[in-house]
């Protein structure tokens, strides 16, 4: 018996592979250790302020609370509130301190404190560590909470009491693989690299997105023509006369569609999440076919859709065919820009605490009516407007997958970085 015992200790030995050492976290590397939080830190465990926001001064010190943080780890206050309260001095964020969102639908959420976001104060929804920078690099731990195997244990962790939610103690024995100090700082460096090119294609993402609203302002209303088109004065139609009501029942057998504010109408089928399927038959819904546009319940936001899917819609919302020859497109764009919107706040009383605009309601919306011909070339410019955007949007989720691909294999310890 002891012979065999012998036996399986080498073969387990021999699939340990040669530089790596089993862990309670797996196998890493034979010069890595695992630590728990609390033993890298300085500050082990704080708790946040419990007081009020008030407006922002530049006199009082800027507050940051679990809401302030975004999915990217960054400080992003909509509108930045201080904190007035004579403790505050005590829960002022310094470098290398870290948050951790303790409760609720963030918890697990992390920000790493930059100077650049000026002098801030932490809310009692957050958890103040302190790494202490001889034993684990902050930036090194701020990466380690972007990765999967962190997400994974707050997922377990988090779920324990029913209530999502963990607290500091918990958090104190988050176990971390902890490289030498100079892998993780080759390790921080390298991955730095890649948030610097994702911040800079995010901003340039914005100034296409703030330019083709530029675009969309001036060539859909007219303010702005294009070469060859200058002569013709453009139409101001009421949009019963482009666009009529359409209805057809009876298609219970066709998929179910339904209306979205970024992708238009689609099945529902490709709605992320869960979905609600009406009761009951569905012969009253209403048939929409490609070309289509649809008002939506919430049109006081731009909420006329187009459709490029054939199905049927709940019979509250209203379809519209075009009465005259359009370019599906620009209206298309132009439902979505802010002067049509304007038009419809304006026309209809009552439209933002949330009626729905009626068709009589829509007809009297004056709506622009160029000719085709111009109507299609600004199509062909917002187009390629729209084009920037795409492949800078696929080039910024390339990048995201590729620093998660490399977070996946630095952290853990599976690929080494050279060390100089």
């Amino acid at each position: 018996m002891a012979k065999q015992n012998n036996k399986t200790s080498t073969e387990r030995s021999r699939s340990v592979p040669t530089g790596y050492k089993t862990s309670t976290l797996g196998l890493i590397p034979i010069d890595w250790e695992v630590k728990t939080l609390r033993e890298c830190c300085l500050i082990k465990g704080e708790y946040g302020i419990n007081a009020a926001a008030v407006d922002y001064s530049n006199d009082l010190p800027t507050y940051i609370r679990i809401t302030d943080i975004d999915d990217e780890g960054n400080y992003s206050a909509i509108k930045k509130p201080s904190v007035n309260d004579v403790n505050s001095n005590k829960f002022i964020l310094q470098k290398g301190d870290i948050l951790f969102a303790r409760t609720g639908a963030t918890v697990g959420k992390t920000y790493l404190y930059k100077e650049s976001d000026g002098i801030l104060v932490f809310a009692g929804f957050l958890i103040r560590f302190r790494t202490d920078e001889k034993v684990l690099l902050s930036k090194h731990l701020k990466y380690c909470t972007l990765s999967k195997p962190y997400w994974d244990w707050v997922k377990t962790v988090s779920m324990r009491s029913g209530q999502p939610g963990i607290n500091a103690e918990e958090y104190g024995l988050l176990k971390l693989p902890v490289p030498p100090l100079s892998e993780q700082t080759a390790i921080a460096n390298l991955l730095s690299t890649w948030d610097k090119a994702i911040q800079k294609t995010t901003q340039l993402i914005t100034q296409k997105e703030q330019r083709k609203k530029w675009l969309m302002q001036q060539l859909l209303t007219g303010k702005k023509r294009l070469k060859g088109f200058e002569k013709e004065k453009w139409k101001k139609s009421g949009a019963g006369e482009v666009f009529e009501s359409f209805t057809k029942k009876g298609f219970e057998n066709e998929e179910l569609l339904s209306a979205t504010q970024d992708k238009g109408i689609i099945p529902r089928s490709m709605l992320e999440g869960r979905v609600t399927m009406p009761e009951g038959t569905t012969a009253g819904y209403k048939l929409v076919e490609p070309g289509d546009f649809v008002i939506s319940l919430r049109s006081f936001q731009g909420g006329i859709e187009y459709s490029y899917y054939r199905g049927i819609v709940s019979p509250a919302y209203i379809v519209l065919k075009p009465k005259k020859k359009i370019n599906d497109e620009f209206y298309k764009q132009y439902y979505k820009s802010y002067e049509l919107i304007g038009r419809l706040a304006s026309s209809v009383i009552g439209i933002r605490d949330g009626k729905q605009i009626s068709y009589d309601d829509y007809c009297l919306v004056k709506i622009p009516y160029p000719s085709f011909e111009e109507q299609t070339k600004i199509v062909s410019i917002l187009q390629i407007a729209d084009k920037e955007i795409e492949l800078l949007q696929n080039k910024l989720n390339y990048l995201k997958e590729q620093k998660k691909g490399l977070m996946q294999v630095l952290l853990t310890g599976k690929k080494r970085l050279k060390i100089k």
